[in-house]
């Protein structure tokens, strides 16, 4: 038997099979914003139907690139993509797969992801922040258990105040940190690719001060073992990190001996993938 995993990103998605927890087969495609929900959906049929006469699936799970409603199992809205407010994407796909499938927002999951094969090993607890099209963050306090909070919104750093009188974000506030500091508005205020951004140590120096402010409020307030950072911003490496650990050391409170562990995610692409296989392992167990 077969887990299906599904990553709903602004700017991609994917899809692996898994065997046991290794990855046998996987897609990923760009997001096509313009289509909407329609697209995504319609190329996910694609997928499946595809997949459906070499693999027996039993289960799946689903990382969402925004809020989710974990006890409704529902999309809450996606701000990147038109089309998702309050979407049962569990019950829709059911209707493809003939069982109901298990979905948990996009951080959430890539934090089950790392914690349980990848660079949050051994580290609890642990924060896990995707930087890519927007900004999302996910808590594991203890073993497999991911920290929702009461109503499924606990990990949204993305929405921290970082400039109160900064630009407007798609939230409605200003200011947030996702507003500063994610890939789609990086390139809408600066007109260059995010890779080109970040190959300019002056760039740099300025944008991870806002960046920690928002990474600031995480450690003050969970003191974690240590903090993950993947999505595509992340892949610049240590030309990224190793100015980021230096600002957080400057921002962090004085007397505070909290840990500035920031790594990136080992998974790459794959934390969200690993980490729906994750969820939908132990939700059917």
């Amino acid at each position: 038997m077969s887990t299906l995993a599904i990553d709903i990103g602004g700017t991609k998605f994917s899809m692996a099979v898994f065997e046991g927890e290794r990855i046998v087969d996987r897609e990923s495609h760009a997001t096509d914003r313009a289509g909407g929900r329609e697209s995504i959906l319609d190329r996910i049929a694609i997928i499946i139907d595809k997949w459906k006469p070499r693999y027996c699936f039993d289960r799946c799970g689903i990382g969402f690139g925004g809020p989710v409603d974990f006890e409704r199992q529902r999309v809450v809205l996606s701000t990147h993509v038109a089309g998702w407010n309050d979407f049962d994407l569990p019950g829709h796909l059911t209707k493809l797969l003939g069982f109901v499938p298990i979905m948990d927002n996009d951080a959430n999951a890539g934090a089950l992801g790392e914690a349980l094969y990848g660079a949050g090993r051994g580290f609890r607890p642990l924060f896990y922040m995707t930087l890519s099209t927007g900004i999302g963050g996910g808590i594991i306090i203890s073993g497999d258990a991911v920290y929702r909070g009461a109503d499924s919104y606990a990990g949204e750093i993305g929405h921290l105040t970082v400039r109160p009188d900064g630009p407007e974000c798609l939230c409605g506030s200003r200011g947030c940190l996702e507003r500063m500091c994610c890939g789609l508005w990086l390139e809408r205020d600066h007109g260059r690719p995010v890779s080109e951004l970040l190959r300019d140590p002056a760039f740099v120096e300025r944008y991870v001060v806002d960046l920690a402010l928002g990474l600031k409020a995480a450690i003050m307030l969970l003191n974690p073992a240590r903090i993950v950072i993947g999505g595509g911003i992340s892949k610049a490496g240590d030309r990224l990190l190793i100015p980021l650990r230096a600002e957080l050391r400057r921002q962090i409170t004085a007397w505070s001996r909290a840990r500035i562990y920031v790594v990136p995610a080992e998974l790459g692409d794959d934390s969200v993938l690993y980490g729906a296989m994750a969820l939908a392992n132990r939700c059917s167990a």
